[in-house]
C-alpha cells in the first residue's frame, strides 16, 4: 500500500458570528486540506488552520511546507509509517500546522487500512463527548447575550475570551456570572494579554466575590514561565498553559518548574496526533490533567481531536473543540455527530470524514 499521490485544497466556510479575541478577528474559516491518495484507491483526509499570530504560519508558508515535503515520502509504503512520520519531522524544522495536516491524513489512512475507526485503533473506547463554546469577546452586553444564547442552546461550559483590558474584563466576567445560572461553569482565557502582576489583582478581584472559574488559559505571554509560576502560587484559579507549550519539552519544563496545573494539547502545536498522544502521557506521569483544544479549524482537524481525547480518555477530560459549532455551514462529509455542545464518533473506519 503505497502512496501514490499528494495534493492540497482549501476548505472555506462562513462563521455564524466573528471569533475575536484579544490576539485576532476572523469572519471566515479558510483552512488547507491535505489528501493523500495510496495505490489501492485508500484516501486520507488532513487539515490545518493557518494561524500566524500562534504557529507563525500562513496558507502560502503550509502549502511551500507540503510541497517541499511531499516528494520525500511519495511512493513510501504506509506500512513503513513510523519511518514516514519521523521523515517529516526531519526533513523540516517547525511547520507544525502543516505537519498536523499531513499526520492527520497519514493516520487517516492507517486506520482505513486496519479497518477500524482511529479511536479504536489509538487504544480508546469513549464515543460521547461535550465541548464547551468560545463566547468572542466585546461589549459586556453582546458577550451576556451570546452567553445566553450558548446555555439555550444546551452547553454547560463557556469558555469566556478577555485580556484587551484587565479592567473591562472583571467587568464582563461579573457580568456574564450573574446573568447565568450557577450550574455553568465559566473557563476563562486571556490569550497572552496580561502581566502576571495584573493577573493575579485580577484573579483575587474575582475570587472574593466567589467568582472561581475552571481554569485561567494562558494569561502571559508565552514565554513568561516566572509569570505563570507567579500566578500558580498566588491564585485558587487553576491555570492552563496553552501558547507556552507546542511540544513534550516545552510540557516538561512548565510542570517539573510547577508552573501550571493542566496542559492544552492542540495538533497544530504538536505538529500532529504522535506528539499530542505523548503529551497527554507525560501530563499523566505529572498529574495533570488535559484539555483538547483546536484552532478556528473545521470537522476533519476537530475530528482528529476527538480520536484523541478517546484514545487518553483518563488524562484529557476537557473539550474545546467547539469550532465547528461555530460554523455557519459544515463544509465537508461527516458520520460524526457535531450538535453543538454534544460531539459522537462514529463506528466508520478512519476519521470519519470525507470531502
Amino acid at each position: 500500500m503505497k502512496i501514490s499521490c499528494i495534493h492540497t485544497s482549501t476548505l472555506k466556510a462562513p462563521l455564524k458570528t466573528p471569533f475575536i479575541t484579544s490576539l485576532r478577528r476572523v469572519d471566515a474559516l479558510e483552512d488547507l486540506v491535505v489528501i493523500i491518495e495510496c495505490d489501492n484507491g485508500l484516501v486520507g483526509y488532513g487539515e490545518g488552520a493557518p494561524t500566524p499570530v500562534i504557529t507563525g504560519e500562513t496558507m502560502g508558508s503550509m502549502v511551500a511546507a507540503i510541497e517541499y515535503i511531499k516528494p520525500h515520502i511519495i511512493g513510501k509504503e504506509i506500512e513503513d509509517f513510523e519511518s514516514i512520520l519521523n521523515l517529516i519531522h526531519r526533513l523540516i524544522v517547525k511547520n507544525t500546522t502543516a505537519k498536523s495536516a499531513l499526520e492527520i491524513a497519514l493516520y487517516d489512512l492507517k486506520a482505513k487500512a486496519a479497518e477500524q475507526p482511529l479511536y479504536q485503533m489509538l487504544g480508546g473506547t469513549q464515543t460521547h463527548f461535550r465541548t464547551d463554546i468560545t463566547i468572542s469577546m466585546g461589549t459586556i452586553d453582546k458577550m451576556i447575550a451570546d452567553s445566553l444564547d450558548a446555555v439555550s442552546l444546551g452547553y454547560e461550559t463557556l469558555k469566556i475570551k478577555i485580556g484587551d483590558d484587565p479592567k473591562k474584563d472583571i467587568e464582563r466576567v461579573k457580568a456574564i456570572h450573574n446573568a447565568l445560572d450557577k450550574n455553568i461553569k465559566l473557563r476563562l482565557d486571556a490569550n497572552q494579554g496580561w502581566t502576571a502582576k495584573e493577573s493575579v489583582a485580577l484573579l483575587h478581584t474575582l475570587e472574593k466575590q466567589d467568582i472561581i472559574a475552571e481554569f485561567i488559559e494562558q494569561p502571559v505571554k508565552a514565554d513568561d514561565i516566572e509569570g505563570l509560576k507567579y500566578i500558580k502560587e498566588r491564585v485558587k484559579t487553576p491555570l492552563l498553559a496553552d501558547e507556552s507549550i507546542f511540544s513534550v519539552k516545552d510540557a516538561r519544563r512548565l510542570l517539573e518548574f510547577e508552573a501550571i496545573d493542566y496542559v492544552n494539547i492542540k495538533l497544530a502545536k504538536t505538529a500532529g496526533i504522535t506528539q499530542a498522544l505523548k503529551l497527554a502521557d507525560l501530563s499523566a506521569e505529572f498529574g495533570a490533567k488535559c484539555m483538547i483544544g483546536c484552532m478556528l479549524e473545521g470537522p476533519i482537524s476537530v475530528a482528529a481531536g476527538v480520536h484523541v481525547a478517546s484514545a487518553k480518555a483518563d488524562t484529557i477530560t476537557m473539550l474545546d473543540l467547539d469550532s465547528v459549532a461555530l460554523l455557519s455551514e459544515h463544509p465537508v462529509k461527516t458520520d460524526i455527530l457535531f450538535n453543538e455542545s454534544e460531539i459522537v464518533l462514529s463506528d466508520t473506519i478512519g476519521i470519519g470524514v470525507s470531502l
